[in-house]
């Protein structure tokens, strides 16, 4: 069978069966028959396989539909054959060299959440909204997302070929990056003017605390307001998210969790907890997931810090192995975390109160001018972080 054909009734056989899921779950009040259109997806599978010129792979067609049928529901939930499970399953006991990239599933490719800052996909130059089009010459079409992780893991001094989709350039780039030992930024803090400035790029165990520590060093200093620097916090757990925003808020609502079967749990901010007072402004970008938007969503509805920055990426849910009896399994969301307002961060991001979009897109200008050399400029992204530093400042009460 050939390639064009195979991604035809993959994609096609995808669609059918994300459709045909909404519908069914959307009359799943009827209780005689919630999944009777399944029946539809059936017949076009036996016609494909009987009238078609070329027979299909349908063991292939069937993994692509589950793939694509999962992405559209969760762009993290992932279907592993049973071969790929047990390679993930010796993969997570193996500590092994990285390049440092944070995914996530789009247009059915994988997609680039976050570069490690530091890392060697970071010094690639890869960015957020990057599509890998392919790692090690293998396709991310319907690839699950637990695999590609996989792929990325590998021997020190190893490398990692890519072909890379950017917006706005009408050819892949091809990229290749050298594995190695992926070391997590520290909190770091620092003193302008009467302004502590504190990074966290990962909120690993541990890093609320060093937070906690920083806050008390500048504070000793003489700070008198603070800044929350959340670009490119994109690991660690919700709940060091839910910690670090406890650091500064005294009451009222964190974060909640809600899905379908788990009901709903409350994270309420206890005033124990609190070490600062400071007037605060937090700083976030497309970058910024899972636990810092946890803490930014709460900073801000709660009116304890202004936000300033682009919308974050959206991805904060309680996820976990599902193990099938043909030996493969699923990686579902079974919970979401939702900001106290009641929107879901997983599906909307947290967009801040004060928007910094257009120096963005003069960068973003910047990356795709072919007289530029690639990755983009150190000086330009300095540029770019100092705008936004310098709008968060002005967020501050003044001296």
């Amino acid at each position: 069978m050939n390639r064009r054909f195979q991604y035809v009734v993959v994609a096609f056989s995808s669609a059918v069966v994300a459709l045909l899921l909404f519908g069914a779950v959307g009359r799943s009040a009827s209780p005689d028959s919630p999944y009777t259109n399944l029946s539809v997806y059936s017949e076009v599978l036996s016609r494909i396989k009987a009238d078609y010129v070329e027979e299909p792979d349908m063991k292939a067609v069937t993994a692509g539909a589950i793939n694509g049928m999962l992405e559209a529901l969760d762009p993290h939930a992932s279907y592993l054959s049973a071969d790929q499970y047990k390679q993930y399953l010796k993969g997570r006991e193996a500590k092994k060299a990285d390049v440092g990239l944070v995914l996530a599933k789009r247009f059915g490719y994988m997609a680039v959440e976050d570069a490690v800052p530091g890392s060697p996909a970071a010094k690639a130059g890869f960015a957020t909204g990057d599509v890998i089009e392919s790692i090690n010459n293998v396709s991310t079409r319907d690839m699950p997302l637990a695999f590609a992780e996989q792929l990325l893991q590998g021997d020190a001094g190893s490398a990692v070929e890519f072909s890379v989709l950017r917006l706005q350039r009408t050819e892949a780039q091809k990229m290749s990056v050298i594995r190695a030992a992926v070391a997590y930024p520290a909190v770091t803090g620092k003193l302008q003017g009467s302004t502590g400035i504190i990074q966290v790029q990962g909120l690993q165990p541990g890093r609320v605390k060093d937070v906690a520590t920083q806050i008390a060093a500048l504070e000793k200093q003489g700070a008198k307001k603070l800044v929350l620097d959340l670009r490119h916090c994109s690991t660690g757990s919700p709940e060091e998210g839910i910690a670090l925003a406890n650091l500064f808020q005294e009451s009222g609502l964190i974060t909640y969790t809600q899905g379908q079967k788990s009901g709903k749990q409350e994270f309420p901010a206890q005033s124990s907890k609190v070490v600062t007072k400071l007037p605060l402004a937090v700083i976030v970008n497309r970058s910024t997931a899972g636990g810092g938007e946890i803490a930014a969503a709460s900073l801000l509805h709660s009116k304890r810090a202004q936000v300033v920055g682009e919308r974050t990426y959206g991805d904060a849910a309680v996820r976990s192995v599902v193990s099938l009896n043909d030996g493969s399994a699923v990686i579902l969301s079974f919970a979401k975390y939702y900001s106290p307002d009641g929107k879901s961060i997983q599906d909307n991001g947290v967009t801040p109160n004060i928007l910094q979009a257009d120096v963005l897109a003069s960068v973003a200008d910047a990356a795709i001018d072919d007289n530029l050399p690639e990755p983009l400029p150190e000086e330009a992204k300095k540029s770019t972080t100092d705008e936004l530093l310098n709008r968060a400042l002005k967020a501050l009460p003044a001296d």
